[in-house]
């Protein structure tokens, strides 16, 4: 006896869903690293200077004479000044959702973000993925933030602050 197309079709999409569904649970503990650290160095932001990214617009390499700890991560700045602010207020410059792509977070899942691809809102520095992601976020800012925000708890993307 043939199955039909339509019947190995369901089968398949049923046998997917259990998949998925089995795989929820472990969802929150797949996250990416705190601060996409640098693969060589360990340094938050692939070693670009937080607080740079308020005041230059743009992200920039920090150096090692300026290196500070926090939350889990080292973290470096191009001079002494940008590390006095962050050691001031680390939490006005470290990015959000502990640097989580904001868009996918706005979706529900975790992934990493770009250290080289962000935005500021609302005075929070936000990675995303890729371009196309920065761009889906802020084609409706508010919605995304709220969705990001009620994400982020449950995957896993926020610092131990």
């Amino acid at each position: 006896m043939k199955k039909s197309p339509r019947i190995e079709t369901i089968l398949w999409l049923l046998a997917t869903l259990a998949l998925v569904l089995a795989d929820a649970g472990s969802s929150a503990r797949a996250r990416p690293q705190l601060f996409v650290p640098d693969p060589i160095s360990g340094y938050a932001l692939g070693g670009r200077d937080p607080v740079a990214y308020f005041v230059d617009k743009r992200p920039r390499a920090g150096k090692r004479q300026y290196e500070l700890y926090w939350a889990g991560a080292r973290w470096v700045f191009v001079n002494q000044g940008n590390r006095a602010a962050f050691e001031a207020s680390p939490t006005t410059y470290a990015p959000a959702f502990a640097g989580c792509a904001a868009h996918s977070l706005a979706l529900g899942f975790a992934s990493a973000g770009n250290p080289t691809i962000f935005a500021i809102y609302r005075n929070q520095l936000l990675l995303f993925h890729s371009d196309v992601n920065r761009f889906l976020f802020l084609a409706n800012p508010e919605a995304n933030m709220a969705a990001a925000q009620e994400h982020a708890a449950r995957v896993g993307c926020q610092a131990g602050r």
